[in-house]
């Protein structure tokens, strides 16, 4: 006699089913259909060569065989549950990886860590920086912040965050800032005009929102990262442009100036999260930032 087990889908879709007794909550608990719960249920009775379920009116009741499985599986997964929670407590004290772009750490996060470590303590967060495509798919990463547009990908659990509004900012200590801040936006077609090469069309998606000709402007000095254009901003090197979110610290101390204002963008600001992760702690750190770019009046 085989001692192998039967395919542990078919066990599993069989518990389901037997533990609900229905085929259809079974379905929704597995985030399957009910033909593939049916399916699997067929497959494992063939495999056994015993019928579990009979036919009881319009739906099923477990046959002598049913509900001898049903104990013994139940028994099983039960065990495996309560092994797997004690297993998941035991790595709570694993950090979270945040995969988060250097300039949007640098100029919007840090400032705001020690705040969210004494507010989340049990977080651990820990980040990982970069410019470059921060997949959260990768091994040892949990979860990315970023800008970008939708649609989402159908693998990622995706908390929207903010709706993402740029628009130029420039110092006081710019040679021209008494003038410029007083002039209507158009005035910013005889500035050349500091930029990211990393997102040539923030400066003509802004120029769209304010109902002025793309074609207009003079591009100036570029910059690999948003954080060293923003450095040159503050240095009173030229007007720059940047999400409104990365500058809004500099903005209410004075040191960065938006007489033009914002328009808002296709993007958002918002937490990626792999949807085969079932992790409370994104959707608690997901709360933290939406609650802090609220208070931020953002």
């Amino acid at each position: 006699m085989s001692q192998a087990l039967p395919p542990l889908n078919a066990l599993r879709a069989f518990e389901a089913a037997a533990r609900l007794q229905s085929v259809s909550q079974a379905a929704a608990e597995l985030s399957v259909t009910h033909g593939a719960v049916s399916r699997q249920i067929r497959l494992l009775e063939d495999d056994l060569g015993v019928a579990l379920f009979s036919k009881d009116g319009r739906g099923v009741k477990l046959t002598d065989a049913g509900l001898r499985l049903r104990e013994a599986a139940g028994e099983a997964f039960e065990r495996l549950r309560d092994a797997c929670a004690d297993l998941r407590q035991q790595t709570a004290d694993a950090p979270f990886v945040l995969g988060c772009p250097g300039s949007l750490l640098a100029r919007w996060f840090i400032p705001r860590l020690d705040r969210l470590n004494r507010e989340l303590p049990d977080l651990h967060l820990q980040l990982a920086a970069s410019e470059g495509e921060l997949d959260p798919r990768r091994p040892g990463m949990d979860a990315t912040l970023l800008y970008a547009e939708p649609p989402w990908p159908a693998d990622m659990q995706v908390f929207e965050l903010a709706t993402e509004c740029i628009g130029p900012v420039l110092s006081p200590h710019h040679p021209n800032c008494a003038a410029l801040r007083q002039a209507p936006p158009s005035v910013l077609f005889n500035e050349a005009l500091l930029y990211t090469a990393s997102r040539p069309q923030a400066w003509p998606a802004w120029a769209q929102g304010n109902g002025l000709d793309p074609g207009m402007l003079r591009m100036g000095q570029g910059f690999e990262h948003l954080y060293f254009l923003l450095e040159a901003a503050l240095a009173g090197l030229g007007v720059a442009i940047a999400p409104q979110q990365l500058v809004a610290d500099d903005l209410r101390q004075g040191r960065l100036l938006a007489p033009w204002g914002f328009v808002e963008t296709p993007a958002r600001l918002a937490l990626w999260v792999p949807s085969r992760r079932s992790d409370q702690r994104a959707e608690r750190l997901s709360g933290w930032l939406r609650s802090e770019l609220g208070q931020a009046s953002l």
